[in-house]
C-alpha cells in the first residue's frame, strides 16, 4: 500500500506565497503521476498541477505562471509552490498519486489520495 501525506497548507494574505509538500511511502512502488487537485465548499475537485515520473508537468489555466510542481523522486515527494496567492485560490488541496507497486510476486498500478490541506488567501 501507499500513503500520502500533505503539509504546508495554511492563512496567508493575497499576493503572499505557501509551499505544499506531499510525500509518499510504504510498499516498494515507483511514481507514475503525482499531483495536486483542490477544492472550495461547494464546488467540484479540480485539477491544479500534476507532474510525471519523468518530469511533465500540467496545469490548471489559473494557476499557470504562478504555481510550480515540483518532485524530489529519490525521495518520493512532490512540492507545490504557490506565489501570488489570490483568494479563490482558497480550498482545501489534495494531493493524488498514481503509481505502480511492487511486491507479493505481482506488479500492479494504484491511485491514492491525500486528506488533503486547507489553504486559505485572505487579509
Amino acid at each position: 500500500q501507499v500513503r500520502l501525506e500533505e503539509s504546508g497548507g495554511g492563512l496567508v494574505q493575497p499576493g503572499g506565497s505557501l509551499r505544499l509538500s506531499c510525500t509518499a511511502s510504504g510498499s516498494t512502488f515507483t511514481i507514475n503521476t503525482m499531483g495536486w487537485y483542490r477544492q472550495a465548499p461547494g464546488k467540484q475537485r479540480d485539477l491544479v498541477a500534476v507532474i510525471t515520473g519523468g518530469g511533465s508537468t500540467n496545469y490548471a489555466d489559473s494557476v499557470k505562471g504562478r504555481f510550480t510542481v515540483s518532485a524530489d523522486n529519490a525521495e518520493k515527494t512532490v512540492y507545490l509552490q504557490m506565489n501570488s496567492l489570490k483568494p479563490e485560490d482558497t480550498a482545501v488541496y489534495y494531493c493524488n498519486g498514481d503509481f505502480t507497486l511492487y511486491g507479493y510476486g505481482s506488479v500492479r498500478t494504484l491511485e491514492v489520495w491525500g486528506r488533503g490541506t486547507q489553504v486559505t488567501v485572505n487579509s
